[in-house]
């Protein structure tokens, strides 16, 4: 798979780097994070949220909206599924990472959507992304096989368990994206071999993407 800088002109429809952010005392306490086997997702850890850094990306990057911090570490490279949120999002790297990244446009009216549009950025390790709200994206995928480590910045409350029921899958069909909403601010699109529960959304269509291939 073809691995693009985010510096590069074609990163710009997904998202921007953040330079006017220093990221050095987050990174610091990342390294210090867990690297399991599998992934691992934690909306909300009170080491990073008690840096200096939440109140700037409150007050800087996110309009004093209220923020919260958490990380998505691991070793992977798979796509599996995509997501998106009516946000930014600000991927932090610890460690060197590779995000696979899609447009919300491209999913058709019926929710399914074709990995073959999606493509593959390197974040270097020190290095803050904003990934936009209509930008498609999942975990992280290491490099070479190696672990990562990325902070993950998101309004408040995002990514957690839903409190009310939703539609059924089968409404989908109907072109309704409710059955997509996964968690609070969280909508998702999975693959058939990605491993989710049978409450996902299995709409993507193509290969399961992997960034060593």
């Amino acid at each position: 798979m073809n691995i693009q800088s985010v510096d590069s002109p074609a990163f710009c429809k997904y998202g921007r780097v953040v330079r006017n952010v220093d990221f050095t005392g987050l990174v610091e306490v990342m390294k210090a994070t867990p690297i399991p086997e599998g992934v691992v997702y934690e909306p909300s850890v009170e080491a990073l949220e008690a840096l200096p850094v939440k109140e700037v990306l409150t007050s800087v990057t996110y309009g004093e909206l209220p923020v919260q911090i958490g990380y998505c570490n691991g070793h992977n490279s798979l796509l599996n599924a995509v997501e998106y949120h009516r946000s930014s999002e600000i991927n932090v790297a610890a460690t060197d990472a590779v995000l696979i990244l899609g447009m919300q446009q491209d999913i058709r009216e019926d929710f399914t959507y074709d990995t073959s549009k999606m493509e593959a950025f390197l974040v270097p390790a020190g290095t803050g992304v904003e990934v936009y709200a209509t930008t498609l994206h999942y975990a992280p995928c290491g490099v070479n096989g190696a672990g990562f480590q990325v902070a993950v910045v998101l309004p408040k409350g995002t990514n957690y368990p839903l409190k009310d029921a939703h539609a059924g899958l089968e409404s989908a069909a109907e072109g309704n994206e409710d059955p997509l909403l996964a968690a609070s601010n969280k909508w998702l699109i999975g693959h058939r071999e990605g491993g989710l529960d049978e409450t996902a959304f299995i709409g993507l269509v193509g290969k399961n993407l992997n960034v060593n291939e």
